[in-house]
């Protein structure tokens, strides 16, 4: 396998990786949502805020034990203000277009909450798999391969002297 093709299947491995997360998490944002709606007299977005907090939650052990155990450890107070920033963002847009399907376009059904609650989790979901990816969770860097000795050069055992390198060779000045 190519370099590129290496790439491309690690990208393919996180994105399935974050879609397992991410479907785990969508469940767990409806069914807080629903219940909400239905068992309590909270207004819709309320009840979904709710329910998306709870979701970033789960979401976060996921992403951190799961889609992204390898990567950088070293900072968890900026991973996890970065995570938070992020997924407030990603809170807004999908709570933003809930808010103006019901508030408005007067589209306040089960079905149309749903519908745009699920539109909503989608375009969110886009921005939150390039900012974690980019910023939360970044890539520990690539350890470069320790270069052996030069082609031609046989390996010197350890008991054996180290010879000198040969002196630099002048070219001889006429005068």
């Amino acid at each position: 396998m190519g370099q590129g093709s290496s790439g491309l299947h690690r990208l393919t491995h996180e994105i399935a990786k974050f879609g397992a997360v991410g479907a785990f998490g969508m469940v767990v944002n409806f069914a807080v949502s629903n219940a909400l709606w239905h068992l309590t007299s909270l207004q819709a977005v309320r009840a979904n805020v709710i329910a998306t907090v709870v979701a970033i939650a789960c979401n976060y052990i996921g992403f951190r034990y799961f889609t992204y155990r390898d990567r950088d450890k070293t900072d968890r107070t900026r991973e996890m203000v970065l995570f938070l920033t992020f997924s407030a963002i990603g809170l807004v847009i999908e709570n933003g277009i809930l808010y103006a399907a019901i508030y408005g376009f007067g589209w306040d059904s089960a079905i149309e909450r749903n519908v745009f609650k699920f539109l909503g989790i989608g375009i969110a979901t886009l921005f939150r798999f390039w900012s974690y990816r980019t910023w939360v969770f970044r890539a520990l860097p690539v350890a470069e391969p320790k270069a052996g000795p030069p082609a031609g050069t046989e390996p010197v055992a350890a008991d054996e002297p180290v010879p000198a390198p040969a002196p630099p060779v002048r070219p001889r000045q006429r005068v």
